[in-house]
């Protein structure tokens, strides 16, 4: 394992399961509540909000960092 991965929540983890992982969790209209995205609001689906995270790193960090706090109060 390379040693920049060792620290790393998301290493191994594609942006498809996280965001498929925050829907089953949160739902669609709650994490539009947590993340103002319109992909989340609007004709929501996992492939439309994949297009737009994968174009912008701002949206994709707050995914991300959302995806890293559920994962860390579920294992509380």
């Amino acid at each position: 394992m390379s040693e920049s991965q060792v620290n790393n929540p998301l290493h191994g983890i594609t942006l498809e399961k996280i965001v498929a992982s925050l829907v089953d969790h949160y739902g669609w209209s709650e994490l539009h509540n947590r993340i103002k995205i319109r992909c989340f609001s609007h004709d929501p689906s996992v492939n439309s909000s994949l297009k737009f995270l994968r174009k912008t790193p701002w949206a994709r960090k707050k995914v991300e960092d959302l995806y890293i706090f559920t994962q860390k109060r579920a294992c509380q």
